[in-house]
């Protein structure tokens, strides 16, 4: 797709976890069912983007430069509550999600934004995955029919950078490096990172000179001053 004089972007980054997966609500559903009874999978995602930003909120009053290191206690705490879990039963909660935690449990597919991985490759947008991960991102992203490099079941991506196999997570400016170079190494400042973590995604991207973007379709940062979506459809105007 030819470029446009009001085409604001040349091509996109992704982070995986938030952006086109979450943690199963399947798999936590049965783990807490016995706490909370039977809940919507929307109660499980938008307990995902709640977690998160409590916990960043306080990481951030702790003045933590990331949130790979931190204890996620107050992640699992907040999760447990916003899926309904009553508060003398939080406990209890915890115990039974960090009995599941596993990277493997980033699994389940957000179908709103594959289906905006689709229309980006359709329109030939460069775009790829840069993830902070265990080393298990790639084989799981094409596992689950969600993108690959390459051919596949699921729709082609620039890169898949997975932090635990190139050696640098983020907010290390450095691990955006090897992305830039599978997209042709464009202008960074025409190249958007899209997150749903201000410390990780936001702060990481900034100091590589991309454009961040952060996915906060619940408004929990809506006392930050940087860019915020609501959705991944939202970057369509701009490719």
């Amino acid at each position: 797709m030819a470029k446009t004089a009001t085409t604001r972007f040349d091509a996109l980054l992704f982070d995986a976890g938030g952006i086109v997966i979450i943690p199963d609500p399947i798999a936590i559903g049965h783990a807490l069912h016995h706490l909370c009874g039977d809940q919507p999978v929307a109660a499980f995602q938008r307990a995902h983007y709640g977690a998160l930003a409590a916990l960043e909120h306080w990481a951030l009053r702790e003045n933590n430069q990331t949130i790979e290191r931190v204890d996620w206690t107050l992640y699992r705490r907040t999760y447990a509550a916003l899926v309904g879990v009553p508060d003398h039963l939080i406990d209890d909660a915890v115990h039974a999600l960090q009995r599941i935690w596993s990277p493997m449990l980033w699994r389940f597919r957000l179908e709103e934004s594959l289906s905006v991985f689709w229309q980006l490759h359709l329109r030939r947008v460069p775009f790829g995955i840069v993830s902070n991960a265990s080393g298990q991102v790639e084989g799981m992203l094409r596992h689950e029919g969600i993108c690959q490099v390459g051919p596949g079941a699921g729709i082609p991506v620039a890169c898949v950078v997975d932090s635990e196999v190139v050696g640098v997570a983020k907010p290390d400016p450095a691990i955006f490096a090897p992305a830039l170079a599978a997209i042709g190494n464009p202008d960074p400042s025409r190249v958007a990172y899209i997150g749903d973590s201000f410390i990780n995604d936001v702060c990481g991207a900034a100091a590589a000179g991309l454009v961040p973007i952060q996915l906060d379709p619940y408004g929990d940062y809506a006392t930050f001053e940087h860019e915020r979506i609501t959705s991944l459809h939202d970057l369509l105007a701009w490719v």
